[in-house]
């Protein structure tokens, strides 16, 4: 299967795992302060149904990644559905993570209508750019990025949002997803590939 001339290495679609559970390979926290929850829960809506991996706590920035990843120059994309939250209703992923206060993050705002792209670098979360884009809430919506040197590419449902130059982080890193606040916010077919450089 070919993806955009990259090849993927895998797709995750949750249903393997047990509701109620973190999903097998996978890591989780927070980068500043709160408790996030990511568990594997049953969602009928799912594009894959019938799992979808959901965050339901509340922290500055709750992140799951994938454990033995590292990808330097590749692609990483997920179908997300912002679902519920006062402060925020955000989707993401990460990549070249190297740990919960070192990443790329890109992602959609259903309570902004807007694409982001970030670095976050001594936990710190920096702005790269930001792009007005209809993201409405309890939809399903794909995010996609491609990343190459210090090229990057952020697409919002097959659209081209951000396309920059940032050579903050470097080298390999794993790659995951991301919330903020006290957004709830369900993900599913999580995939991604490498360059092969």
């Amino acid at each position: 299967m070919e993806s955009r001339g990259l090849p993927v290495m895998e797709k995750d679609g949750f249903d393997g795992d047990k509701p109620g559970t973190l999903p097998a390979g996978w890591l989780s926290g927070v980068t500043g302060r709160g408790n996030s929850r990511w568990t594997v829960a049953m969602d009928e809506s799912a594009p894959s149904a019938p799992n979808v991996l959901r965050q339901t706590g509340s922290g500055t920035f709750p992140w799951c990644v994938k454990k033995n990843t590292s990808i330097t120059d590749g692609f990483v994309e997920v179908k997300f559905k912002p679902e519920l939250g006062d402060q925020d209703r955000a989707g993401g992923v990460v990549w070249r993570w190297k740990d919960g206060d070192n990443y790329y993050v890109a992602r959609a705002n259903a309570l902004e209508d807007n694409v982001s792209l970030y670095y976050t670098a001594g936990g710190r979360r920096n702005t790269i750019k930001y792009v007005n884009a209809p993201v409405p809430a309890n939809v399903w919506h794909s995010l996609r990025v491609e990343f190459s040197g210090s090229r990057v590419k952020v697409l919002l449902d097959d659209k081209l949002y951000i396309e920059e130059d940032n050579n903050r982080i470097s080298g390999a890193g794993a790659i995951g997803v991301w919330t903020k606040a006290d957004s709830v916010t369900a993900f599913d077919d999580f995939s991604f590939g490498s360059a092969g450089k």
